[in-house]
């Protein structure tokens, strides 16, 4: 997720409420409160799993004897001692556990990488180093090794106040941040996108490769190609593309994912706020781009790059807003924009392959009230046969959910030419289903959901996870007393099950397998377990992992000291079984930082977690009880002064002496 600036000193927006875009759904489709608190009316929460012969023809044998021992023994499927949620400067992890910072933003990436030094930063120097703000985190084995392999990780946006010496001054007791230079936004450009390096366990404990052939930085100026339906339309063609085929670079790359070939997909995210400018009231592409924020400016890159100014390069934003391939495999490779996998504020993209062989990808749109995607893929995964699947994301069919009242979901198909998807609705082909994505599932009817990030399929269980972070929007005339979440602060997570356990099925069901927050306020409204105790329940959820198990892990995105009186963390979730709905914490972040990732090696002996923005918002926090900047935080907070300034990093954590995590 990305937060918004302003270039005077507004140095953190309040996470609840603004950095997720304006809420621009102008629809009157349900809201998923509506239907919850429907839903709710009728039955009671959490009265067993879903019916069993929904999974049947998906569930492994091994999943079933896990699951019939939880249920058996009545108790959670992780051993760990939990960690003590709160608040201070430091990470914690639960007792037994080694967690190691791998890569921090600035480290070296290759043999003739310059060393980081934060004085005499420059773009140059930054594509050569691990960039800022880390997010998704993917593994992709070498030689089918959990030891061994490419990481390949997300830099979703920047802080310049905490990156650049001198940006930020006191006048008149107050913090002021001065515009930023080319040369800094230069640096900007470069710190965003994506990492791919080799690394490498040794005596237990994880090296970068400094120089694997593999090892790639993929930033804003890099070439991509654009493919399928909109590659060539006249809606992405600018006067640097007139071909409309050649895209430049990609920007807040939030969630992702490793899709079953081995490729790494990067997903576009909060794209409005890199434009800046205005266009006539009448444009052709005013709606669209108002649907999405557009331009909201909150970067100055249109200062410097007349791209970035809708005024000047109209189309440019079209080029915006995909689900990014790139074929790690090849480090001179052109990243492709899949077009067909549909254009919005993408939060992840995890995938599994369908009994028939074509693969799934479930998709979120990051902002309050809009809508959860699934794409299938036309064609079928070929294990033996990477080359033949290097262009399945070309040729699909993207879904939008609607959720009903008794617990069915329904995934209405968005194609040109049926339902509302025609030139009476202005579109005149795909492409412009594809670029209006937004607009398509409105005319559908799909339900609005309170800020979709991370969806995650299960393979052992056969079920899928939507994580729902929070929608402090939604109004009181939106719930009732079976459901008391108006002003919904804290999220909730949905899960799914397709019918016949077919990830390819148009029809399923729903529950809601945790509304988040401090169960011990009854206006809350949270429904963890009774086992779970005063430091297990979370708020916020945003991205998940499931590991070989199939057990689900919660990441969270907005706690603190206002929100929650804890920081953010990494949360395991027991979801079968009498522990269902029982949550523990298992690391927790320092002041500031959000937790993403989160990642397990294929043998489960590894977690990866990415530390964003740790320090930004210092005011929330007594100790330090005034906004974060560089030199502030270099002169003032001598547990972080070793490592200044504060640094995104990529944890790696460990169980002391060997073995999985929580088993």
């Amino acid at each position: 997720m990305t937060e918004h600036r302003s270039p005077d000193a507004h140095f953190r927006t309040s996470l609840l409420e603004e950095n997720d875009g304006p809420g621009a759904n102008p629809t009157d489709n349900q809201t998923m409160g509506e239907i919850i608190a429907a839903r709710f009316s009728r039955r009671g929460f959490l009265q067993g799993s879903l019916a069993a012969t929904a999974i049947a023809a998906t569930v492994s044998p091994l999943a079933l004897i896990l699951a019939d021992d939880a249920r058996a023994n009545g108790g959670s499927a992780f051993t760990f001692d939990e960690v003590e949620a709160g608040v201070d400067d430091k990470h914690h992890v639960a007792a037994g556990y080694d967690a190691d910072v791998l890569l921090r933003w600035g480290d070296p990436l290759f043999a003739d990488s310059p060393e980081f030094d934060p004085t005499k930063q420059s773009a140059q120097a930054q594509e050569r180093q691990f960039g800022y703000n880390n997010d998704y985190v993917g593994y992709i084995p070498l030689d089918g090794s959990a030891e061994h392999g490419l990481l390949v990780v997300n830099h979703e946006y920047t802080n310049p106040h905490l990156m650049f010496p001198g940006l930020v001054t006191i006048v008149e007791g107050e913090a002021k941040q001065a515009p930023l230079s080319k040369e800094q936004v230069d640096v900007e450009m470069a710190a965003h996108g994506g990492t791919i390096v080799e690394i490498r366990k040794v005596s237990g404990k994880w090296q970068v490769v400094r120089d694997g052939k593999l090892n790639r930085r993929i930033t804003s100026n890099t070439e991509m190609a654009l493919s399928g339906p909109v590659a060539g339309h006249d809606r992405v063609k600018t006067s640097a593309d007139p071909t409309g085929t050649k895209a430049i670079g990609t920007v807040n790359n939030c969630a992702g994912g490793v899709t079953p070939w081995g490729t790494y997909v990067m997903a576009e995210e909060n794209i409005h706020g890199y434009f800046s400018g205005e266009l006539p009231a009448d444009h052709a592409e005013a709606a669209n781009y108002k649907r999405l924020g557009i331009p909201e400016g909150a970067y100055e890159w249109a200062a410097h790059y007349d791209r970035f100014d809708i005024g000047k390069e109209p189309n440019e934003p079209n080029r915006f807003g995909w689900i990014v391939e790139v074929d790690v495999n090849d480090p001179t490779s052109v990243p492709k924009k899949r077009t067909a996998m549909g254009r919005f504020k993408h939060e992840g993209a995890e995938s599994i392959v369908a009994k028939d062989g074509r693969v799934v990808f479930y998709l979120g749109d990051d902002e309050r009230f809009d809508y959860v995607y699934k794409f299938v893929t036309a064609g079928k995964f070929n294990a033996e046969d990477r080359a033949a699947n290097m262009d399945l994301l070309d040729d699909g069919t993207l879904y939008v959910a609607k959720f009903a009242e008794d617990g069915s979901i329904e995934w209405l198909p968005i194609v040109f030419g049926q339902g509302p998807l025609t030139a009476e609705n202005g579109f005149a082909s795909q492409a412009d289903v594809l670029i209006e994505t937004r607009r398509a599932a409105d005319l559908l009817g799909a339900t609005k959901m309170d800020r979709p990030e991370d969806i995650q399929p299960n393979p052992t269980t056969g079920k899928v996870y939507v994580m729902l972070t929070n929608n402090s929007k939604r109004k009181t005339d939106q719930v009732d007393a079976a459901n008391p979440r108006a002003e919904n602060a804290f999220g909730h997570i949905i899960e799914i099950v397709e019918d016949g356990g077919d990830f390819t099925a148009a029809k399923g069901k729903w529950e809601v397998l945790l509304k988040c927050g401090d169960p011990s306020v009854a206006e809350v409204g949270a429904t963890f377990s009774t086992a779970t105790t005063a430091n297990g329940w979370f708020g916020m959820p945003d991205n998940c992992a499931i590991d070989s198990a199939g057990r689900l892990w919660v990441s969270t995105d907005g706690q603190g000291p206002k929100a929650t009186g804890r920081t953010d963390g990494l949360w395991a979730v027991d979801t079968e079984g009498e522990a269902r709905a029982t949550s523990k914490l298992f690391f927790r972040v320092p002041i500031g930082a959000e937790l993403c990732g989160p990642l397990f090696t294929p043998d489960d002996q590894t977690a990866f977690v990415a530390v964003q923005h740790p320090a930004d918002g210092g005011e929330d926090w007594e100790p330090f009880g005034r906004p974060s900047y560089y030199e502030d935080l270099s002169t003032r907070w001598p547990d972080f002064k070793p490592d200044m300034p504060v640094r995104p990093s990529v944890v790696a954590i460990t169980k002391q002496g060997g073995g999985k995590i929580a088993v």
